[in-house]
């Protein structure tokens, strides 16, 4: 609704637009400012325009455009200093606007924002029509586009109709292929069927015969193992006997002599060792004086535990060693896994090797340590120290057996100790007649 007032030119400035302004007359009115803006100075700009005063035209128009719309609309001073950069920039225009006759070539949008600014006597209905004749304009641009626009979609089904009767044909022509295809690969499929059928008879028959086979073989190469293991042993026990054979050619004697001749050694050595002790004269036993004399008994390594020592006192070790002809067989790596486990193999040997030579320079007893081959991953390349012998067990024959061997390989009577912690090899050579003593009584000694 317009309200007016009487009373010249400036009776507009009491109407009031009573519905939002047109798109397209605020997108103008806003150029309108946008293009006085640079026409005026910053003192005249209201306070809230201010910072888009060094902004060209189009960047005021894209970020102060409500800004400057609403300055319009509340500050009446700053309108009028635009409407006067509007009349010098479009005298015509405004001209006929302050008349009251626009002309009617104009921009109806031209018109509706100069009268917005200006506010002639009835600028409202300039407005108002001119949002009106926009949204006709509108209305009929739209419908133009929306004819246009049927169209082409009446174009495009009358093309996808076609396209879909061209399609059609093809598929079904397609489709009879395909039907026809079918039919043979169904007709070649049964006929592929009724092969593999047979195959598979076949395949059941030569898996059957295979396994016959393959249980055949089985047995016979069983047979072969079997009869090869047995071979195999004849063959170590010949070579065995061989190398006896050999080794007792080569030294003159048997081993029965070696074993006679080491006990005959022990008990010379053990009478020696008597007569030192009695500290006999060198005088010839007359006959008489045997009836009344008492022979004292012979010491063996079982009674040297009947003294007053500790069972691991190291003493103990040094009277065992101190016997005649005594033997010292140690379990190698059992000793060295008690003392020192967390060095590499390597070392342990060395060092025990080391201290196992010291104490058979100091007794003189006969020393053997033996080593587990199974511990080796390559031949061992060792220059035994002197006085002690080193061994490593066969493939297959462990450390403990060997020491067993080398326990019954002694004549009964000779002192045999054996320096092991191992439970099953001190009960089997104490059985076999050796004395076992720990490995840590050694160690001990060692030290």
């Amino acid at each position: 609704m317009v309200e007016t007032t009487g009373g010249g030119p400036q009776d507009g400035a009491a109407e009031v637009l009573d519905r939002p302004l047109p798109d397209g007359v605020r997108r103008r009115v806003v150029q309108i400012v946008a293009d006085a803006f640079g026409g005026l100075t910053v003192a005249e700009l209201p306070a809230q325009l201010r910072q888009y005063a060094r902004f060209a035209p189009n960047r005021r128009a894209k970020f102060a455009g409500n800004a400057m719309a609403a300055a319009l609309e509340t500050d009446p001073l700053f309108r009028q200093r635009v409407g006067e950069k509007l009349r010098e920039a479009q005298p015509e225009l405004t001209g006929a606007l302050d008349s009251g006759s626009p002309p009617p070539a104009a921009d109806p949008l031209d018109v509706a924002a100069a009268a917005y600014v200006l506010r002639p006597p009835g600028w409202v209905k300039l407005v108002t029509a001119a949002g009106e004749e926009a949204q006709r304009a509108d209305a009929e641009r739209a419908d133009e586009e929306a004819r246009a626009e049927l169209d082409r979609l009446r174009a495009e089904l009358a093309r996808a109709r076609e396209h879909t009767r061209s399609e059609t044909e093809r598929l079904r022509t397609e489709l009879e292929s395909a039907k026809r295809e079918a039919e043979s690969l169904h007709r070649k499929l049964r006929s592929a069927l009724s092969d593999v059928k047979r195959g598979e008879a076949a395949v059941r028959k030569l898996r059957g015969e295979m396994e016959t086979a393959r249980a055949e073989g089985h047995a016979q190469v069983s047979a072969a193992e079997s009869e090869s293991r047995r071979l195999r042993a004849r063959l170590g026990e010949t070579e065995a006997a061989l190398e006896a054979a050999r080794r007792a050619a080569r030294e003159g004697r048997s081993v029965e002599d070696m074993r006679v001749r080491l006990l005959l050694d022990t008990v010379l050595d053990a009478a020696q060792g008597l007569r030192r002790e009695l500290a006999l004269p060198p005088v010839s036993v007359r006959p008489a004086e045997t009836v009344d004399a008492v022979e004292p008994g012979r010491m063996t390594p079982k009674d040297i535990a009947a003294r007053a020592l500790s069972e691991h006192d190291p003493a103990v070790l040094d009277q065992l060693l101190a016997l005649p002809q005594a033997h010292l067989v140690v379990d190698g790596y059992n000793v060295t896994k008690t003392g020192y486990p967390q060095m590499p193999l390597e070392k342990q040997r060395l060092r025990l090797l080391g201290q196992l030579a010291q104490l058979a320079a100091q007794t003189g007893a006969e020393v053997t340590c033996v080593f587990d081959g199974a511990e080796l991953a390559a031949p061992v390349l060792l220059a035994p120290p002197r006085g002690v012998r080193v061994l490593f067990s066969k493939p297959g024959v462990t450390a403990d057996e060997l020491i067993r061997q080398l326990v019954r390989a002694e004549p009964p009577g000779r002192p045999v100790i054996v320096a092991s912690t191992d439970r099953e090899v001190a009960d089997g050579v104490a059985r076999a007649g050796a004395r076992p003593v720990a490995s840590a009584m050694l160690l001990k000694r060692l030290s």
